[in-house]
């Protein structure tokens, strides 16, 4: 993923609320899901989906993390 793309979408993420946050997590996570379905049956024709789909999700449990760390410091 460009720099730029991957900066605007942490841009986006970030002004999400946490309830906004943890819908899209659940979204993210559920399109993993069927991106493995689709691997298994062979029907995804692009698997590196699985591994950008992985990272996402890593990008929205980081950013979660950070939120519950600055409200613990205050």
């Amino acid at each position: 993923m460009p720099e730029e793309k991957r900066r605007t979408l942490l841009d986006r993420l970030r002004t999400l609320s946490d309830a906004e946050l943890a819908n899209e997590l659940a979204n993210e996570r559920q399109k993993l899901f069927d991106l493995r379905r689709q691997n298994i049956t062979r029907q995804l024709g692009n698997t590196d989906l699985i591994s950008q789909t992985k990272k996402q999700i890593a990008r929205m449990l980081t950013l979660q993390k950070e939120r519950e760390i600055t409200v613990g410091k205050e």
